[in-house]
């Protein structure tokens, strides 16, 4: 998707709802229905607007929700694009362009994940303060798409991309709640697979807490873009090499429902802690 087509994009919006947000979302498995609690003002479909791709994973709605939670305007991306559905790293990255072109000026990312680290379990939320990434995604397209992901790839080298006072303020969110919440590492593949028992020790050696198919390349891009962010990954299921259970993306989206209201209270503290703009 061009940087033409991000514009036009971003005009059909502001044409019908002609606000500047104060945060966006890209609201993957575990935290999907976030979208039916804000206040909506404008929905429309990927395939509305100029050159977006639609989404096809389980799951992901693919619909931009744009409107208000807790007084505070936001524009939350209802489904996410994954690399395993055939989609170039400009795809991949559509939606945080779109959200930096309207003025977004922070984001909220949320996955599902599988468990490497076994103080981990089912249910919990790793906020994540950095990451492996894996994904080794090609060199196709032109020099503009490759001189832009190395300068994404770059920006996540030089510093985390992860906001340090919006990790703190996830997981004391999480600690009044009395809900489980740690800070680490996810690590990025490009899937769509799940992992061996030789894949799932070797990933664990390598430092990852989780191990997930999205989130990098949207926070490498965000980062090159100089928007705050915040990443949250529902833990689905944990690993045990030793005893392996057989895990579809069905299993991996309904175990992650019982991380939703972890998630759910870190994005409104998050939110709470912007205010509402002033009248």
């Amino acid at each position: 998707m061009t940087s033409q087509q991000i514009d036009r994009a971003a005009e059909q919006i502001r044409s019908a709802w002609n606000v500047t947000p104060r945060l966006g979302l890209i609201l993957g498995t575990g935290l999907g229905e976030l979208a039916d609690q804000i206040d909506c003002q404008l929905e429309v479909s990927y395939e509305q607007l100029a050159g977006f791709v639609g989404s096809t994973a389980p799951g992901h709605r693919g619909r931009i929700v744009c409107g208000e939670l807790l007084g505070v305007p936001l524009v939350a991306l209802a489904g996410r694009i994954h690399r395993y559905e055939g989609y170039c790293y400009e795809d991949i990255t559509q939606g945080v362009r779109l959200l930096n072109q309207l003025g977004a000026p922070g984001l909220v990312i949320s996955n599902a994940s599988g468990g490497l680290n076994p103080e981990l379990a089912s249910g919990d939320v790793l906020v994540i303060s950095e990451h492996i990434d894996l994904m080794f995604l090609d060199a196709a397209g032109s020099t503009e798409q490759a001189d832009r992901r190395q300068l994404a790839r770059a920006s996540c080298r030089l510093e985390s991309p992860y906001d340090p006072d919006w990790i703190a303020l996830a997981l004391a969110a999480a600690a009044e709640g009395r809900f489980s919440a740690r800070a680490g590492s996810y690590l990025a593949l490009t899937g769509p697979n799940y992992e061996t028992r030789a894949e799932y020790r070797m990933l664990r050696w390598l430092g990852a807490d989780v191990v997930g198919m999205s989130t990098v390349p949207e926070v490498a891009e965000a980062a090159r873009l100089g928007m705050r962010v915040l990443a949250l990954s529902a833990v689905s299921n944990v690993a045990n090499p030793d005893d392996p259970e057989e895990v579809s993306a069905e299993v991996v989206i309904e175990l992650s429902r019982s991380a939703q209201p972890t998630m759910l209270a870190i994005v409104k503290a998050l939110v709470d802690s912007l205010g509402a703009p002033a009248a």
